[in-house]
């Protein structure tokens, strides 16, 4: 094994315990010597990897946003060329998300904004960006379809796609609201079907 394989496996390591404790800490502040702690090195040696607590939460963020937004653009393009409506399109992307989020639970807490306090609220301007290019894309999508299947909304495409950005982000804020026991995908395909109503 190569010493970037290994400091990569590290990384990788060190931001997997980190989401982890996310998933089981409450409330309370994770700080530099629990996780180093959980992982099994010295603090000395998690600063080698990232300089700083913020740049981890940063780096999870950029896992998120790669995770996500990679599958939301296979999902588009797979869907494409063969024909299929706008709400299919649409839930086949946001069912994705409340996936992804109940998969990761701890990511969940920093999505939420939950855990961006103190010397990592920087990262909050991070967090509503991810919301607002899940939006973009919904946008992107219902124009396309306003052309090509002469969609008509009872309102803007900008208001409509912010309505149900604005569901998803909801539904991931309750599945961190209780203690992840309501899961974002739980009566989600029944809600579709009223959200999708003015698609169809």
């Amino acid at each position: 094994m190569t010493q970037q394989t290994t400091t990569q496996s590290r990384r990788e390591h060190i931001l997997q315990t980190l989401a982890e404790m996310l998933e089981k800490d409450s409330g309370g502040r994770i700080t530099t010597a629990a996780l180093s702690k959980q992982v099994g090195v010295s603090e000395a040696a998690l600063y080698r990897h990232f300089p700083s607590k913020a740049k981890m939460f940063e780096a999870l963020i950029g896992f998120i946003e790669e995770s996500v937004f990679s599958q939301i653009h296979r999902l588009i393009e797979a869907t494409r060329e063969d024909d299929i409506s706008i709400d299919e399109r649409l839930r086949l992307i946001l069912t994705f998300v409340l996936a992804f989020a109940e998969r990761n639970p701890g990511l969940c807490r920093l999505l939420n904004g939950e855990v961006l306090s103190g010397d990592v609220a920087r990262l909050r301007p991070r967090i509503a960006q991810f919301y607002e290019r899940v939006e973009t894309q919904l946008k992107q999508l219902l124009r396309e379809a306003e052309l090509a299947q002469h969609l008509h909304l009872p309102c803007t495409i900008t208001a409509y796609a912010n309505l149900i950005g604005g569901v998803i982000e909801g539904r991931i804020g309750q599945y961190v609201r209780s203690n992840f026991r309501r899961k974002p995908t739980d009566m989600w395909q029944d809600q579709w079907r009223v959200l999708a109503a003015p698609l169809v």
